[in-house]
């Protein structure tokens, strides 16, 4: 090698080092992490600190779905998924590994996340006991705990239950999932899962509707909170929200009426 190649092989080394150690080149692993005490949002969500994380690659049902177990009985499933999740973590710290914003809703952000002394994730360890999908991960990997889940009929696969993004778009013809399924009541089973009038969980007082005039910007829906004049005149809400936050992550706008609650 000549000196001049040398020198420039040996320049470009130290740039690349230079750029490597202040942090200007990419790198495949987590944006960051953040470990503090976890506060439960849903099934599907937790907040460290400040932040708001999705569990990655974690669809679980949300706080106003409901399911049917293998009694044939109305379940609150939805809260039932928020309290095992609150059961898993206890009162350990969480450390959540970042990968990266929703897509959907930019000031949640997905995330891997662990509980102090665990070796498998929240995420992994959910969709294991039966009471999430899997779906979508950027990083995460469930299919198999996803599959054994179904297999052993866990949690809410032991009854009947529609995807939670087909309860979240009103899709009242999506698929049937779960072990007590029976194909000769399914009008009667879809009536369950879509009542007419959804049962408020408690300190979820913020109404949703779907809306097609929502989707002019870009939403699903609209929602009410008890301040705006519109509230007492929204009947039979298609979801129950427990923060503006929530409602906006699932796609819905504030109602152009509202005013900040007294």
């Amino acid at each position: 090698m000549s000196f001049q190649n040398f020198f420039a092989a040996a320049r470009a080394f130290a740039l690349v080092s230079l750029f490597a150690s202040s942090g200007f080149l990419a790198s495949s692993g987590p944006v960051s992490a953040l470990t503090g005490a976890a506060t439960v949002r849903d099934g599907n969500a937790i907040q460290v600190g400040d932040v708001t994380y999705r569990l990655d690659g974690v669809d679980a049902p949300e706080l106003d779905q409901v399911c049917i177990d293998d009694h044939a009985d109305s379940w609150a499933c939805g809260i039932d998924a928020r309290d095992q999740l609150t059961k898993l973590i206890g009162k350990r710290t969480v450390r959540c590994d970042d990968v990266g914003p929703e897509k959907s809703f930019g000031k949640r952000h997905r995330a891997i996340c662990t509980a102090e002394g665990d070796k498998a994730s929240l995420n992994e360890q959910l969709i294991r006991l039966g009471f999430a999908l899997a779906r979508e991960p950027v990083k995460a990997n469930l299919k198999p705990a996803a599959t054994e889940a179904k297999t052993a009929a866990a949690g809410i696969w032991k009854g009947c239950f529609v995807a939670p993004q087909d309860f979240r778009s009103g899709k009242k013809d999506g698929a049937l999932l779960g072990a007590a399924c029976r194909p000769d009541r399914d009008k009667e089973i879809r009536a369950v899962l879509f009542p007419e009038e959804l049962t408020m969980p408690p300190s979820c007082s913020i109404k949703g509707k779907l809306a097609v005039r929502a989707r002019v910007t870009g939403n699903i829906g609209i929602y009410h909170l008890r301040g705006c004049p519109s509230y007492p005149a929204t009947t039979k809400p298609d979801r129950w929200f427990c923060s503006e936050d929530d409602a906006q992550a699932a796609g819905f706008r504030k109602a152009y009426n509202c005013r900040r609650p007294k």
